[in-house]
């Protein structure tokens, strides 16, 4: 269907904001951890501990490296940020426990900085990654019990290595509960925030949408203000061009092109009302309540008889009675009839009148050239056309769409190349039972 059709705007896929938006800060707090290892390896040395220089000065060059890497690259990798910081976070706990590890292992009290990525990953990651680095990071706590390089300094008397203390294992336990209490309820919390995040943004979207009606509004009634005058003054003239050609030199030839001239103005005045946003709803047009039928049947008095003769109707719902505003009703249906028949249809364009789940369904079927994957993202986009330069502006189905929304139906498109396209205006209805048993 060769169109300026939209469907409804979908939620388009864009890549969260709160790992972007966290990413400068993860660079600085992976530096930090950088200099507290650091740090716990010279106070290790101070302690007068034996400890593997060149291993932990390994590990510590790992955390630094990686960050530079991935700031330099922080361009690159803006669609996966979520990914490279969750990385980022398992890069770390796997660092922090290499320099446990050979600083003590479960005695080392800054084991507790375990709980730092967890605590993060809830704030600016996913659930998924919460639940992940939860259980990485109590897994790598766990192993500390029975892999690292003892330090008498901080072992006490808890436990002779090969054997593993009570006290410690009490640690382990509390380290996993502690673990899974700031994953549950912060991933609660953090659910909702994302809710209301996402909340926001379709607010946003629908203020968006208002504001671009308003901009159009504006536009056609300037159009219509400044083009009112010289189409009437043409409009006249014509009229009596064609009084005095009729009646005075009596050249028909004459007289046709006036009328010519004047179907043509009308028909100018007819567009500029098209372009306004009464398209999108009727300024004090109230709902009719009618059949389908009666509808189908103001469609065929309104339309063209080119239209007409180019549309086949299929009505299965002859007797459903919808309450709608007539005139942004058949406008809408005359848009979707005209774009199918634009798009190089082949013999009749079919209408389809359907009801089911207290919606009455328009389905007008073309058999085009169809849309492509990619017409069909854009498609939901103002001013957006397939069709020629000068042949149309984007705006139809725009409105159309708008009009459905604000009567809470939907319009949808379905289609893929060669195959043609399906375009279904959802407008809802109350039925019968339910008007009887709300009097």
């Amino acid at each position: 269907m060769a169109t300026d059709r939209l469907p409804p705007t979908p939620r388009e896929s864009r890549p969260e904001l709160a790992p972007s938006m966290a990413f400068p800060w993860v660079i600085r707090l992976r530096f930090g951890l950088a200099v507290m290892a650091t740090a716990i390896v010279i106070v290790a040395l101070l302690l007068g501990e034996k400890v593997p220089i060149v291993l932990a000065a390994g590990v510590v060059g790992l955390t630094v490296i990686s960050n530079v890497a991935v700031y330099r690259l922080r361009d690159w990798l803006t669609d996966f940020m979520q990914v490279v910081t969750a990385g980022l976070f398992c890069l770390d706990i796997l660092c922090l426990t290499a320099i446990l590890m050979l600083t003590g292992g479960a005695s080392n009290p800054f084991s507790l900085l375990f709980l730092v990525q967890i605590t993060l990953s809830v704030t600016i990651l996913s659930k998924y990654w919460t639940w992940v680095l939860g259980l990485l990071s109590t897994i790598c706590f766990g192993s500390l019990f029975w892999i690292y390089v003892p330090l008498p300094a901080l072992e006490g008397r808890h436990h002779s290595r090969g054997t593993v203390d009570f006290h410690l294992l009490g640690m382990w336990v509390g380290f996993a509960v502690a673990a899974f209490l700031i994953a549950f309820f912060s991933g609660k919390i953090s659910e909702l925030i994302r809710a209301r995040e996402q909340e926001l943004q379709q607010l946003q979207q629908q203020l968006e949408k208002r504001e671009r009606l308003a901009s159009l509004a504006t536009m056609a009634a300037g159009a219509a203000h400044e083009l009112a005058t010289p189409l009437g003054t043409i409009a006249i003239v014509a009229k009596e061009l064609e009084h005095y050609s009729s009646h005075v030199t009596r050249d028909e030839t004459v007289a046709e092109d006036c009328r010519l001239i004047r179907s043509e103005t009308d028909r100018c005045r007819r567009i500029l009302d098209g372009m306004s946003v009464q398209g999108a709803e009727l300024p004090g047009e109230m709902p009719l309540r009618l059949t389908t039928r009666e509808l189908v049947d103001r469609l065929l008095q309104d339309i063209s008889p080119e239209l007409g003769s180019r549309l086949e109707i299929s009505n299965k719902a002859e007797g459903v009675v919808v309450e709608v505003p007539i005139g942004a009703v058949i406008q809408s249906l005359t848009a979707l009839i005209t774009n199918a028949i634009e798009a190089g249809t082949p013999g009749k364009v079919e209408l389809r009148i359907g009801a089911g789940d207290a919606k009455i369904r328009f389905a007008v079927h073309d058999r085009g050239e169809g849309m492509t994957a990619e017409v069909l993202h854009r498609v939901s986009e103002p001013f957006f056309t397939t069709k020629p330069a000068g042949m149309g502006m984007g705006l139809g189905t725009f409105l159309v769409r708008v009009m459905a929304e604000r009567l809470g139906g939907t319009l949808e498109f379905s289609s893929a190349p060669e195959t043609g396209t399906v375009a279904t205006l959802n407008l809802p209805f109350e039925p019968a039972e339910d008007r009887v048993g709300a009097r």
